[in-house]
């Protein structure tokens, strides 16, 4: 090889660097933790995260319902018997229960993802990795030590919401999620509140830095593919970061659905208290697998990746809007 190819290469290589760094330049600017007023971070999500949540509450209970039902049945039947059975206040069974612990589990998710992508970047780059790389690998981290965070208080919530989801009026275990708190503390001690938390941790760690990951670098693509100088028309801005969480949260839902569905059936199933009665891992996909195959693991796939995609979609849309209003006078000149 020549000197001349030598400094051709170099010169190529100094100039795709030069473009890749003025897109970077053109992309959006990212809102981070340093650059946040805390307080109404937290008051204002707090509220926009509660109505989009009541919003997608309704898939969710389909979702749970086809997860846990023994016979096989479609996502519209089963809609359908339980709005004939309880009429619409059916799809709201646990929602308060639901709600009560939603707030705060994302209030440590968005701390725990937002202090961890700051921390993590900042060191990546200072270590000389590329922006592009550096962006990909917090994301990564916060999204896994923001499911960890989340799971503490996450798992005792969906024990109670699940339980009160799938009762109905005929068979009315728990006169709400106070009382299903009571009486599974009661009966399980607080090991019954945290029925599957392992496995939460094992579902949605990888699955959160997967998903942040490839929200990143989706996001990176989209804009390269329309013009990163779209960013400054705010719709645009909704519409890439919105496709972009839809990707992200449709490929999650398809790969960890099993694993969901095992856990979900393993935090609803009741005991009456003793050891050898508690569900086990084991027990619960070998029952599973007894009743429809490993097409039982995908019960309520459509649901999940329906709600999923727009939960995805939604709750970044929000998410990101929620940083804009949240940022320091003059953060973002």
């Amino acid at each position: 090889m020549s000197f001349g190819v030598v400094d051709m290469d170099e010169e190529g290589g100094a100039a795709a660097a030069a473009v890749a760094a003025d897109e970077i330049r053109r992309l959006p600017a990212e809102v981070n933790w340093e650059m946040l007023d805390k307080s109404r971070f937290f008051v204002l999500g707090a509220a926009l995260f509660s109505g989009v949540s009541a919003a997608l509450y309704p898939a969710v209970v389909v979702k749970t319902h086809l997860q846990v039902a023994p016979p096989p049945q479609g996502a519209t039947a089963t809609a359908a018997a339980i709005l004939r059975r309880d009429g619409l206040r059916g799809f709201y069974r646990g929602f308060g229960a639901s709600l009560a612990g939603t707030v705060p589990a994302r209030a440590l998710y968005m701390a725990a993802l937002e202090a961890t992508k700051s921390s993590v970047g900042s060191a990546a780059v200072r270590l000389g990795v590329s922006e592009t790389a550096a962006t990909a690998a917090a994301s990564a981290a916060g999204g896994v030590s923001a499911a960890i965070a989340a799971q503490v208080v996450w798992t005792p919530v969906d024990v109670i919401s699940q339980r009160l989801m799938v009762q109905t009026s005929s068979t009315c275990r728990y006169r709400g999620g106070v009382d299903a708190f009571k009486k599974i503390l009661l009966a399980d001690g607080v090991r019954g509140l945290y029925r599957g938390f392992g496995l939460s941790i094992v579902t949605y760690a990888p699955s959160n830095a997967v998903w942040w990951a490839s929200y990143a670098m989706a996001q990176r693509f989209i804009w390269r593919v329309v013009g990163a100088e779209r960013s400054e028309s705010y719709p645009s801005l909704m519409a890439v970061q919105g496709a972009s969480a839809a990707l992200a949260g449709g490929a999650s839902a398809l790969v960890t659905m099993p694993l969901d569905t095992v856990k979900t059936r393993i935090q609803v199933m009741e005991t009456d208290g003793a050891a050898a009665a508690r569900p086990t891992l084991k027990s619960t996909v070998r029952g599973l697998l007894k009743e429809g195959g490993w097409a039982a693991c995908y019960r309520g796939l459509g649901p999940r990746w329906g709600s999923m995609s727009l939960s995805a979609a939604t709750m970044v849309t929000t998410y990101e809007f929620l940083k804009r209003l949240s940022a320091k006078e003059g953060s973002l000149d």
